[in-house]
Parts: structure tokens; sequence; C-alpha cells
């Protein structure tokens, strides 16, 4: 339940920046071109010209990205150049692809697919595109452990905060975020998490709704918000329906149909750029057997079990080992709790949605899904290959130190 601080939100979220600038030697936030990021920067650079301080920005730039968004991210860096150290990151990372069984990994920026290329490299000030710029990259390393990796590299040891404009109300994940008591804080300040020692991830909006977003741009007119979201309103989606991210993840693929009434212009290199882009747009708002979501059936003649091994045999060898791998960690860890002669076929709806019991139909829904990383089973995505070499140099440089 929420609870009133006796402050308007706007208020509250620039009390927080002011506290980040008040007990931390260096605040960078990360933008992406999205309403809450952008929201974000505004209160953090209005902060940041009042104490003649520099601002950190990390943009981390996907390559598959709305035309309209990064035309916004060259204007919000223009207009707050005086004051912003710009990181804008176009490096070969990889991200899930969640249309396709045939290529479940992409890497954005990759070399060897110049030509697929859905946009050309952005050349200006700030823009970084030479892996070897930072000591801790390896290409193909995971978005996610780039993030970790760049908060240790910028802060030089210095204490560090990192603003990110989530809001709690935007999914169960983001509220957990904020609220788990399972972390590290700034001093009990539970709007921050404490990423590694001395770095810490600051929340100011995260309890902001999405109508003090759009709230806050009718009180600053003049502020610069993306224009790709007028465009979603004309399309007829509702503000809490408006999202941008990588097209192609596990939950970003809903919004992958959006491009050909957005963009029609980006539309066409962003269905040519990974395999099973398009069929995943036509039917990735379907339920049932054909994406895994909502209620799943079970052909004539199949146990779920059966079903599991059916759907197994139809994929790649590449990607049926990998869930087979995936499968055989997650019964081994039922066996250890007692499953002793194997797991359920199907166990009670309402205990299979709370993963507190494991049968063969989670399996399949699983795959239904090409839920890749089995999330749907309480699984969590690994640490990279190119993540564990950083860590082995690392090791190895402390050694010969």
């Amino acid at each position: 339940m929420k609870k009133g601080l006796g402050v308007s939100v706007l208020q509250a979220a620039q009390d927080r920046i002011k506290y980040c600038f008040d007990h931390f030697e260096k605040v960078y936030i990360s933008f992406s071109g999205g309403k809450d990021s952008s929201v974000t920067f505004h209160l953090a650079a209005a902060e940041a010209i009042k104490r003649n301080r520099r601002l950190g920005v990390l943009l981390i730039d996907l390559e598959a990205q709305y035309d309209l968004t990064i035309k916004h991210a060259e204007e919000m860096c223009d207009l707050y150049a005086d004051i912003i150290d710009l990181h804008w990151i176009c490096l070969p990372m990889k991200l899930r692809n969640a249309v396709s069984n045939y290529e479940p990994v992409w890497c954005a920026w990759d070399p060897a697919k110049r030509e697929s290329w859905v946009r050309n490299m952005p050349v200006r000030p700030g823009v970084i595109c030479d892996p070897a710029f930072f000591d801790f990259f390896e290409p193909g390393m995971e978005f996610e452990e780039f993030i970790e990796l760049f908060a240790i590299w910028y802060s030089k040891g210095k204490s560090t905060a990192a603003l990110i404009g989530i809001r709690a109300d935007e999914s169960l994940n983001r509220w957990r975020t904020i609220c788990k008591w399972e972390k590290s804080t700034h001093f009990g300040k539970r709007w921050t998490t404490e990423v590694v020692d001395n770095v810490f991830n600051a929340y100011p909006i995260y309890d902001w709704h999405v109508n003090d977003i759009w709230r806050f741009h009718a009180m600053y007119p003049d502020k610069p918000h993306n224009k790709i979201y007028d465009r979603m309103h004309a399309a007829g989606l509702t503000p809490s329906q408006m999202r941008l991210c990588q097209p192609y993840g596990d939950d970003q693929r809903r919004g992958l149909w959006l491009f050909h009434l957005l963009e029609p212009q980006t539309w066409g290199k962003v269905i040519a750029r990974v395999n099973g882009a398009n069929s995943g747009a036509l039917y990735v708002t379907e339920r049932g057997n054909v994406t895994g979501y909502g209620k799943i059936t079970l052909p004539p003649g199949h146990t779920w079990r059966s079903f599991c091994n059916l759907l197994l045999a139809t994929m790649p060898e590449v990607t049926r080992e990998h869930y087979l791998k995936r499968f055989r960690g997650w019964l081994k860890g039922w066996h250890d709790r007692g499953y002793l002669n194997g797991i359920p076929d199907f166990a009670p709806p309402e205990l299979e949605k709370k993963c507190w019991a494991p049968s063969w139909r989670r399996m399949c829904k699983v795959l239904l899904r090409n839920d890749w990383w089995c999330k749907g089973l309480g699984l969590t995505q690994p640490k990279s290959e190119a993540y564990a070499r950083y860590k082995q140099l690392k090791a190895l440089r402390k050694e010969s130190a």
C-alpha cells in the first residue's frame, strides 16, 4: 500500500536527486531515451546546473531502435552539452531474440552483420564504438553485465550514484527492486540499492505514476520529450502501454508490431535484422499454444511429458541442448527437495503460476514461450562467457600487480 509523504512526487524526486549530489562525489544517469529516463535526466540536469556540477550520462545504443528515439537522445545531449559527460555506447553486445528458436541471441552492432544494421552508427562527440575503450569490455558481453562493470569503471573508486528512471508501478520486478528488504541501501534510503562497494543505484521517480510523467511535461512544455510517444498515442495505445526497449526481447516482442505503424521506414530493417522477427510480429499478440501465453492445451494423444519431448524434438540441436541442460538442473533441484519418483504431469494452476510446484506442463509453457533462460521455472540468467573471461583477466592482473 502506498503511503503519502506529504509532498508532491515531483518535490520528492527533486529532494532525492539533491540528496545524491549532497552525498556522492560522482553522479551519472542511465539514459535510454524513454519517457521515464528523460524526466529523470531533466531533473538531474537542473540540479547539476544549480551546483555547477558535472553529470555523467550512460546511453547504451541497442541499434534496433526508433529513429525518433535517437533524435530525442541527440536533442537531450545537445540541450545539456555544457554540463554532461556523455558515454554513448555502440558496442557489440548480446541481446535476447525471443522471436526465433534458430537465432535465440542476437548481437547489436555486430561487425560481421554491418550490412544488416538497422541504422548507421551515430557520429558525434561522446560516442564510444571501439571495444578497446573499456578495459573490462569483451565483444559479446551481456547488456546487464556491461551496466555493472561500467559503474565500477566510472566510479574510479569514488562514491557514485547511478540515477535510474524506473517506476515501481510499471511491473512486479521493478516494484521488487525498490521494496525488497534483502539489499544494501545508502543509510536506509529504500530508493537506493548498492551495486558494488561505494556505488549505488538511485531511483528518484520510483513512486511516480505514468500520468505524473505527462503531467511534468504539461507543466514544463519547454522540456523535450520523445515524439515517438505522440505517435503511440495516435495509434491508440494507453499511457501504460507505451514502452521503449530493444524489440526482440521476451517481453518486448509484444510491441514489435508497432514498428510498421509508427516508423514504416524502420520496420523493414527491423524485421530483416534477426531471424523470426516478421512472424514474431504477426503472432505475438496470440495466446495459447501459439505463444505460450495464457492457457495452453494438450494435443490429442499426448501427456504433458510426451508433448514436452515432442517440442524439444522439433527444435534445432543447439536450442534443444540448451533447454535440456536447463531442465536437468531444474529437475535435479526438485528431486533433492523430495520428488524422488519424478515430477507430476501437471499441478494445480495456482501453484504452477507461483512456481510452488513442478510439472511437465510448466516445462511445455517455457518451450512454447521460447523462454530461453527458463524464467518461468524460476531460473535466472547465468553470467556470460565474456564476463567470465573479464573476471579471469582481472584476477591475473591483480596477481601480477
